[in-house]
């Protein structure tokens, strides 16, 4: 069994699990990052877990500021993978795997207060090998979209 699916099914699984606990969204947020710690250098929650979409929140904190006192790009980078992924992995049948091959950000203006990501990505229509273009919009309190992700994923079956 591949480690990353059996990751893809371990974080489903504890997002079931979660939601039928008391502040089950902060314990899966919590998970995540002892599952994925790379993640957790930007104290994800994530909001939304399903096929087809997913939605992660990140707070401004002073550790992920730039010198201009907005939020860095690569931090929001982190927050448009995670995203987009948790989007794809809800959407691929079992015994598929994904890597990412490529990332396109756009800045579009400071990211200054909580920043919500919202990916979003097509359900695969076949369990052939195939590329998967996933979206993530970063939109700031105000409802102004402050970046926006183009994902890359090779999907396909696991050997």
């Amino acid at each position: 069994m591949s480690p990353q699916f059996d990751l893809s099914q371990r974080l489903q699984r504890a997002w079931a699990f979660s939601q039928k606990l008391p502040f089950g969204k902060r314990v899966y947020s919590r998970l995540l990052g002892l599952m994925v710690p790379y993640t957790a250098t930007v104290s994800p929650h994530v909001e939304v877990f399903q096929p087809g979409r997913a939605e992660v929140v990140i707070r401004d904190k002073r550790r992920l500021r730039n010198h201009l006192r907005s939020v860095h790009a690569i931090a929001l980078a982190n927050a448009a993978e995670l995203a987009g992924n948790l989007a794809l992995i809800a959407s691929m049948p079992q015994g598929m795997r994904f890597i990412v091959t490529g990332m396109d950000l756009r800045y579009l203006k400071k990211a200054r207060g909580v920043i919500r990501a919202v990916g979003s990505c097509p359900l695969p229509v076949t369990e052939e090998k195939q590329s998967i273009v996933l979206s993530v919009s970063l939109i700031d309190a105000n409802r102004v979209e402050v970046a926006t992700a183009t994902i890359t994923s090779l999907v396909d079956r696991l050997r």
